[in-house]
């Protein structure tokens, strides 16, 4: 029986026709197949490799997903066990492909349609977790100086989730906190995976411990978030713990994680959004992302207010500085309404 390496490498061997049959919506641009997302969907932002030494390989820019092609039948099926997968890539190489009889798109000839979305295999993984209370992953985050996670039920844990290494191909199961990115109704439309060591000493010791899945663009990991009415004031920010940190300091104010820089210049404000507080990182994709998202909803009328930590993120602040320094720094920082309403006194 292949290897999942093994299996990769001979779903390489015919990159085109791979992405014929499950990416059906793209088309062949030089040396790329491009297509808008792992759905499926008329677009762009997706490109696989199809010759030269990357052959297999995909990225998508707007999401930051990428793998091989064992990676990409796992997609867009919406499979989550790694035995369904490699039956799926088994049978594909198994079935006789179609020779192409001209250089002209055929789409009709190749079309095939997606069984499950990004999007639902997403939500699928978020009903197989537990409730985040008493688990490693709560232990995790209590470790990290944040103590009252159980409370956000966009917060979830999976005891044994899939993980598979993108460059030696092999899968195993770790652990997991499970973040689930809603979009302004919220609807599951991804979710965000931090694999963790099973002996509790930080994340699972591989080399990409968190990855996301599904629509990330435009949305996030809400805290204390109404999905109905007005929101007037609202903080967002990049990372999950470090808006976790803010949140454990100011439980009143609702909250956004959306995961990425690229992600958070995409956020979209909720109505009635008067004033957003956007959670600085130390590192220049955090600027980008600021920049991005405050020229954004200044056109929209809000007005953008930068929170800035003291170390390098508010979790580090939150770990090494304490809550009262954090409470401290984040008074000078918040308009006075603000502050008086969230902060304690």
């Amino acid at each position: 029986m292949l290897s999942a390496s093994q299996l990769a490498d001979r779903l390489a061997r015919d990159a085109e026709a791979v992405c014929r049959h499950y990416l059906s919506a793209g088309r062949r641009a030089g040396n790329y197949w491009i297509v808008g997302d792992v759905a499926n969907s008329k677009g762009k932002s997706l490109y696989v490799h199809l010759f030269g030494p990357r052959k297999g390989r995909w990225t998508d820019a707007a999401t930051g997903q990428y793998g091989d092609l064992l990676d990409l039948v796992r997609e867009t099926r919406g499979l989550v066990d790694f035995r369904d997968v490699a039956e799926e890539a088994r049978r594909f190489l198994n079935e006789p492909q179609p020779r192409r009889v001209s250089s002209h798109r055929d789409d009709t000839l190749y079309s095939h349609p997606t069984e499950r979305p990004a999007a639902e295999r997403a939500r699928r993984l978020f009903r197989m977790t537990e409730p985040l209370s008493g688990t490693l992953a709560d232990s995790y985050l209590r470790q990290r100086g944040i103590l009252r996670a159980s409370l956000y039920p966009a917060l979830r844990f999976h005891p044994s989730c899939y993980y598979r290494d993108l460059v030696t191909g092999r899968a195993s199961s770790y652990p997991a906190l499970i973040a689930a990115v809603t979009d302004q109704a919220g609807t599951i439309a991804g979710v965000h995976r931090t694999w963790l060591d099973p002996d509790g000493e930080g994340k699972a010791r591989v080399d990409d411990p968190r990855r996301a899945l599904g629509g990330l663009l435009g949305n996030a990991v809400r805290f204390r978030f109404p999905v109905h009415g007005l929101v007037p004031v609202v903080a967002a920010g990049e990372g999950l713990e470090s808006m976790l940190s803010l949140s454990h300091v100011m439980p009143g104010m609702p909250m956004v994680s959306a995961l990425t820089a690229n992600h958070l210049a995409a956020f979209r404000p909720p109505a009635g959004c008067l004033r957003l507080y956007v959670a600085a990182d130390a590192d220049a994709a955090g600027r980008h992302g600021i920049a991005g998202l405050s020229r954004r909803v200044q056109a929209l009328g809000i007005l953008p207010l930068v929170l800035i930590p003291e170390l390098g993120d508010f979790n580090e602040d939150l770990r090494r500085l304490g809550p009262d320094r954090l409470i401290a720094n984040l008074r000078d920082q918040l308009a006075p309404e603000d502050a008086w309403l969230l902060l304690p006194s």
